[in-house]
């Protein structure tokens, strides 16, 4: 098999790779990475992927990183069928939104979730070992933030900034699609593949409330979540246990959302 994709079942930026490979009907050996316990900053993953983050793709053995990239990258080897809009203008609409993802989105929702799921592992080590394991992520901004909220949890105000970006991005999402049925034009594209996962994780963690009352923005998502490619890369890895696990996590979490939306 030719693509091999290392991944995470909770990981957003490895799920929208996955909902472009089922999109494209490709098939992939999966090769999952143990976030929680770190595995991601271990010799052997940091020679494929320097960053030590998910999702890695690897072609005939040669890697390519980046989820976003991932995603290009698969539409240029795959172009069919297409997930970019033939029009320019549409095209750099679709990757301004998959920009804001990555530059924006994914870090508030790294803040929302990493305290209730991927810091679990960590906090049954040693103090002064949870900080030697924090030290080894590449990336300062992200090795900072991960600090903060193994320090801090919800406290770290990295919560409060993330809760307000997804408001917004939610708002805005909600405008944008009154006026037409996909983020990037009249069909599903990479844009809607790269923010469904974000809305993944509202739904697990039991927040629907959130983006319910944004008629559009919930046709969507419900739209989405009935593609079949959203039901094999994404929900196949939450069953019922899993889901109530999650929304047990969740819980306390949004009573502390709702606070800071002023709710």
């Amino acid at each position: 098999m030719s693509l091999v994709l290392y991944t995470h079942p909770m990981s957003p930026c490895a799920q929208k790779v996955r909902i472009v490979l089922a999109e494209k009907s490709l098939a992939f050996e999966a090769r999952h990475v143990d976030l929680p316990g770190k595995e991601n900053l271990s010799p052997d993953y940091l020679a494929l992927n320097p960053l030590g983050v998910v999702p890695t793709l690897v072609d005939h053995d040669v890697p390519i990183i980046e989820s976003s990239i991932i995603c290009e990258y698969l539409e240029d080897r795959f172009p069919t069928p297409s997930l970019r809009p033939m029009a320019p203008q549409a095209r750099a609409e679709m990757r301004l939104w998959m920009k804001h993802v990555d530059n924006k989105l994914h870090p508030s929702c790294g803040a929302l979730q990493w305290p209730l799921v991927m810091a679990d592992k960590l906090r049954r080590l040693p103090v002064e070992e949870q900080m030697r394991v924090i030290e080894q992520v590449p990336e300062k901004p992200r090795r900072e933030r991960q600090r903060r909220l193994l320090l801090q949890g919800y406290d770290a105000p990295d919560v409060a900034e993330g809760v307000q970006v997804y408001e917004q991005t939610i708002a805005d999402l909600d405008t944008l699609l009154a006026m037409r049925p996909w983020v990037a034009g009249d069909a599903f594209s990479l844009a809607d593949a790269s923010l469904a996962p974000y809305f993944q994780t509202l739904f697990q963690f039991g927040w629907e409330a959130w983006y319910a009352s944004r008629a559009q923005v919930a046709d969507w998502y419900t739209r989405v979540r009935a593609r079949p490619s959203y039901a094999t890369g994404v929900a196949a890895d939450f069953d019922a246990d899993r889901l109530a696990d999650l929304r047990a996590r969740g819980a306390p979490a949004w009573d502390r959302i709702r606070k800071l939306l002023g709710g």
